[in-house]
């Protein structure tokens, strides 16, 4: 009896301290996000006094001279942060985010002080509505922002009213309009995993190194990701078939399949996604689901083929596009970017 006391009381005695524990780790959660809500906004309030200390100009003749006696003096009062060139970054992320009210609680001050170094007032808005969504760290802010992520998804659009709808906080039951180019960006970026330049991979292999970065993959793929699986089989008449990746994403309320081919695409290819997709479509899809979507990842594109295979139709749901396993220079993937563009119009009119 005193041993049954005993291991209820301990059992009691752990239950209590687990709450305790969560309550206290939410409180301390509470308290860095107010502290970092309080020294973003603190930052811009400093940026936007420097700015109209300078007479509303971005750079103005006295400008260095008037940070640097200012930095000195906060720096003896406030300690380290206040060097000149951090309040600079302070006055561009004022110039960049002019209303304090659409500021985000969720980014702190490392998150603005990498979006402050996007140009592109579209994209630098994308990049920081994506980040509160997906609860991006720094880190992953700065890689998409490297990868040239917005200009990206971009290039598979005549223009940017699609990838302006995937930056809505709302999640819609079912998208009034549904395009399935939302979800296709060209090329990929698979640097994550780790390969080599001189490296030979199987078709299997990029798979699995797929799966073992699967986060990494998800944030490449963009917001609303979920994984169902791999290898899943499909059987038709007897006939076992495998989709390399499914997907579902719900933004969009539809399946993704990705195929992937260490090659040139070929018809062939084209033909066993339709396969797939169709078969999606017929026997999986829901009735609140949008049509499935096929991606084949390829390593080479074969646009003519494609466009003899496909027509001019994106309604069908099937796609092919680019990956890089290695980061490309900055002017690399520009121009593989203007690339794809300039092929998408010529295709789609």
């Amino acid at each position: 009896m005193a041993m049954n006391k005993q291991n209820i009381s301990s059992k009691l005695s752990e239950n209590i301290y687990s709450q305790i524990k969560q309550v206290l780790i939410q409180a301390r959660a509470t308290v860095l996000t107010t502290v970092n809500t309080a020294m973003v906004q603190a930052y811009w309030h400093v940026g936007k006094l420097i700015v109209e200390a300078q007479g509303g100009e971005e750079r103005a003749a006295y400008g260095d001279e008037l940070l640097k006696s200012i930095s000195v003096r906060l720096t003896k009062e406030f300690g380290k942060g206040f060097d000149a060139s951090n309040l600079r970054n302070m006055r561009m992320f004022y110039l960049s985010f002019p209303k304090c009210d659409a500021l985000r609680h969720e980014l702190s001050w490392t998150h603005y002080r990498a979006l402050i170094r996007v140009s592109n007032p579209k994209a630098r808005e994308y990049y920081a509505k994506e980040a509160a969504a997906g609860k991006w760290s720094t880190r992953q802010l700065e890689r998409q922002i490297a990868t040239q992520y917005y200009e990206r998804l971009l290039s598979t659009h005549r223009d940017e009213t699609a990838v302006e709808s995937l930056i809505k906080n709302n999640l819609p039951a079912k998208p009034e309009k549904f395009d399935p180019l939302t979800l296709v960006h060209d090329p990929f970026i698979l640097e994550f995993i780790g390969a080599k330049e001189d490296v030979i991979w199987q078709e299997s292999e990029l798979e699995s190194a797929l799966i073992s970065h699967l986060e990494e993959f998800l944030l490449e793929l963009g917001r609303g990701f979920a994984f169902m699986g791999r290898q899943k089989r499909i059987t038709i008449d007897g006939q076992h078939f495998y989709p390399d990746l499914v997907f579902y994403n719900v933004l969009t309320r539809s399946y993704v399949i990705i195929d992937l081919k260490m090659r040139r695409v070929d018809y062939s290819d084209i033909g066993q996604m339709q396969l797939y997709v169709n078969y999606y479509n017929r026997e999986v899809c829901q009735p609140d689901d949008n049509p499935t979507i096929g991606i084949i990842l390829c390593s080479e594109k074969n646009d003519t083929v494609v466009e003899y295979t496909l027509g001019d139709r994106t309604d069908i749901g099937v796609f092919s596009a680019k990956y890089d396993l290695i980061m490309p220079t900055k002017e690399e993937l520009s121009r593989e970017i203007e690339l794809t563009r300039q092929k998408f119009k010529l295709i789609n009119g």
